[in-house]
């Protein structure tokens, strides 16, 4: 193998390593929440982001997101440090990577992006990094049927949203799809989970963190 490969071999590796741990870390995360306050879907809220002041700066504590964060799940996930950004916050955990609560444009706790490095390093439009350094995940317990039907009365999921059930729509659906490169890539992490949290051959994109 040239050495190309065998960096690009080694980034996938760390990649689908660093995703399925978060994965399991946020889930058990939620389970041991609901132990303490009952069923995820009565304490789910669709919250939203950090306003934001006339000069574009975050306005402390005015994050339902966090306030949801500190209230449910902070108790059981080890951070290392927190920052707002652009009107969402960055969560990072003790092994070096982050998620952000809401994407940007859209400060939604439906919408979870994770970095399987330093964010500050995975530049460029979301259509650009979805896939290659942030990995869509959506969390919705309470959002019943219709294009909702993968992410009802479940924990943190891969970005499932209208998703048909099939591997061809993970990577062709025009506007999710992970080979999709113009618009797509929030199906990439569904499409890693399918394939036993493997970056497979026939993975679109080149992953770094």
């Amino acid at each position: 193998m040239t050495l190309p490969t065998i960096v690009q071999k080694y980034r996938n590796h760390v990649v689908e390593t660093r995703l399925k741990k978060f994965y399991t870390i946020f889930n058990q995360a939620i389970r041991l929440a609901e132990a303490e306050y009952g069923d995820k879907k009565d304490w789910f809220i669709d919250a939203s982001g950090v306003d934001l002041d006339e000069d574009g700066n975050p306005i402390e504590d005015s994050a339902k997101i966090d306030l949801w964060f500190k209230t449910y799940l902070s108790n059981f996930i080890v951070l290392n440090k927190k920052i707002d950004t652009r009107g969402q916050i960055l969560y990072y955990l003790a092994d070096g990577t982050a998620f952000q609560l809401g994407t940007d444009g859209n400060p939604s706790l439906r919408d979870i992006l994770f970095y399987p490095g330093n964010p500050e390093k995975c530049v460029g439009s979301l259509n650009e990094t979805r896939g290659v350094c942030a990995f869509w995940f959506e969390y919705c317990p309470s959002c019943a049927g219709g294009d909702w039907k993968f992410l009802y009365d479940k924990g943190l999921e891969p970005g499932k949203y209208a998703w048909d059930g099939t591997l061809n729509d993970l990577l062709h659906d025009s506007l999710r799809g992970c080979a999709e490169v113009a618009q797509g890539g929030n199906y990439c992490t569904a499409f890693i989970q399918y394939n036993g949290w493997k970056i497979t051959k026939d993975y679109p994109r080149k992953v770094r963190y």
